[in-house]
């Protein structure tokens, strides 16, 4: 019984290095990014995007928490407004501040407090391309080594990709109307 214990814990062993061995190999940054075109000109959508209260019609994560608690700073919109939100386990808590807010580019400084402490960068592009706007959202940042550990079971691009896609899909809708 003993042997068979000690074959379990050395396959237990094993097994944990392989998964930090898988670590220590993941790239030590990410980046997301998803693009739609919208029959809107960038001066119509830039507002959606500068203005975090604006962000109620169309980001996916308020869908996901009604009842989120949320709080708003500095100028109304564009450069140097904050927004705060403290959520469900879906939506979590942290904080949003523009950083750019030009015409066609939009950055922001994302600060997530839980379920876990990361602080990334989202960055909105509007290209103008006849009548429509190709707008390309991204997120990036430093993936620390709990996060590659992470991401040798998990995908970030299949965990938060469908949520750009269904965000860019309602600012498109909001923005033709």
């Amino acid at each position: 019984m003993l042997k068979i214990l000690g074959i379990i814990a050395a396959l237990i062993a094993l097994a944990i290095i392989g998964v930090l061995i898988a670590a220590s190999t993941q790239p030590d940054t990410f980046r997301l990014e998803r693009s739609i075109a919208i029959k809107a000109p960038p001066e119509k959508i830039q507002p959606l995007i500068t203005d975090f209260k604006a962000w109620m019609a169309w980001s996916p994560w308020e869908k996901k928490d009604p009842a989120m608690k949320r709080t708003y700073g500095g100028p109304e919109r564009g450069k140097g407004a904050t927004y705060g939100w403290e959520g469900n386990k879906d939506v979590g808590s942290g904080r949003m501040e523009i950083l750019v807010a030009e015409a066609q580019k939009i950055v922001i400084k994302l600060m997530f407090l839980e379920p876990f402490e990361s602080t990334n960068t989202a960055e909105f592009t509007l290209t103008p391309q006849g009548d429509s706007t190709t707008v390309k959202w991204a997120m990036f940042g430093p993936s620390n080594y709990v996060q590659r550990v992470m991401c040798v079971f998990f995908s970030m691009d299949k965990l938060v990709g469908p949520d750009f896609d269904a965000g860019l899909a309602a600012l498109k809708s909001v923005a033709e109307k």
